[in-house]
């Protein structure tokens, strides 16, 4: 067999493995961040009908610019953020990985540079190497939070075109103020984008960087159909930014990129944004119940506002991670020395979990 050593791949590519987390077939499967309640029966009936509604259509392209979803997106964002948002503000994409992608296609490039305060999500120097955008790594304090003095210093230092600010932020789930995002905006002509992946599931008086619309042309702010709404299998993702952003990246976008399919799977689960977002508050109590626990199994965790918790210290986090898997618990390594993620699944799962946890904990926690 012909390895990739010997094709001629850019040299950017080389040595890189492909992005995933493991997929194993346990239990109880904590480790990427699903929303762990099937979707109601009203909604399999009505994405039934929608379905069918075009399907007999499916010989023909869709909507190239998706209009009645992005109107149907902004009517969300609107209704759930208190901010005026209109169909010209809001794009949709396969995923909110494909809407950054189509970001840094747009804004990034060959002698381009992007930044990120890491550790933040893995798929954004990922992205930035696809698109030959030059990564650099912007920093955080021990305690994983943004120092705004240093991270606008290092901004105004290195120049970057596009800077991504993820809040809440994955993997270690704490929220980053809006006077930090402001401060940021201001230091940078480039442009800035905030990625809410998880925003729905923030502490209560957590305000959304949508907020900071008005009069900031260069910021975006980035959602996704995969959390909250449990929509992970559909691959929705959108921005809401200026008007001339969302003209921007319809220069790279590639040709009816959004299927009828999806448009309308996406536009009917819209319809049932109540019946979605009603499993948001259980996930949180069980995020909650997860941080709770921790003190009396003799660990910690970094403050949440998303669907999981990072959670340590471990002397080996891997060894520990193993020890949770034999049990039939998967969670998340994300590389961090001493610290694992988990999701906030169910109660029954949460229950598996902190069971695991406390045989686990003993003999792995730091200085035992």
């Amino acid at each position: 067999m012909t390895s990739l050593e010997e094709l001629p791949l850019r040299p950017e590519l080389r040595g890189k493995s492909p992005y995933g987390a493991p997929q194993l077939a346990v239990a109880h499967q904590l480790n990427t961040n699903e929303n762990p309640y099937p979707l109601p029966k009203s909604l399999l009936a009505d994405l039934g009908t929608a379905l069918a509604g075009v399907a007999a259509g499916l010989n023909r392209y869709p909507d190239r610019d998706a209009v009645a979803l992005r109107t149907d997106l902004a009517t969300y964002l609107t209704r759930t953020s208190g901010e005026q948002v209109v169909v010209e503000k809001v794009w949709a994409a396969n995923g909110s990985n494909e809407v950054l992608q189509q970001l840094l296609q747009t804004f990034g490039g060959a002698d381009r540079t992007a930044l990120g305060f890491t550790p933040s999500y893995s798929m954004h120097p990922i992205i930035a190497g696809s698109t030959s955008t030059a990564w650099v790594d912007g920093h955080r304090r021990a305690d994983f939070t943004i120092d705004v003095d240093a991270a606008v210093a290092q901004v105004r230092e290195v120049r970057p075109d596009v800077v991504f600010v993820t809040s809440p932020n994955n993997p270690t789930g704490t929220a980053v103020d809006l006077d930090t995002i402001a401060a940021l905006y201001d230091a940078t002509d480039g442009v800035l984008v905030v990625d809410e992946a998880y925003t729905e599931f923030a502490r209560t008086g957590t305000v959304s960087a949508l907020s900071l619309l008005p009069g900031r042309p260069r910021l975006v702010v980035s959602r996704t159909m995969s959390k909250a709404f449990g929509m992970a299998g559909l691959r929705l993702g959108y921005l809401a930014a200026d008007p001339a952003v969302v003209e921007a990246v319809q220069l790279v976008r590639l040709p009816y990129h959004l299927s009828s399919l999806t448009q309308a799977a996406a536009r009917a689960a819209l319809a049932h944004t109540d019946e979605l977002l009603a499993t948001v508050e259980a996930v949180k109590a069980q995020r909650d119940r997860i941080v709770a626990a921790l003190p009396a199994l003799g660990l910690t965790s970094v403050p949440s506002d998303a669907n999981f918790v990072l959670f340590g210290h471990f002397g080996d986090a891997h060894a520990a991670w193993q020890a949770l898997l034999d049990r039939g618990v998967l969670v998340r390594d994300v590389g961090l020395p001493g610290w694992l993620r988990v999701t906030a699944g169910t109660l029954e799962e949460t229950d598996a979990f902190l069971t695991a946890l406390g045989e686990v904990a003993p003999s792995h926690r730091l200085g035992d």
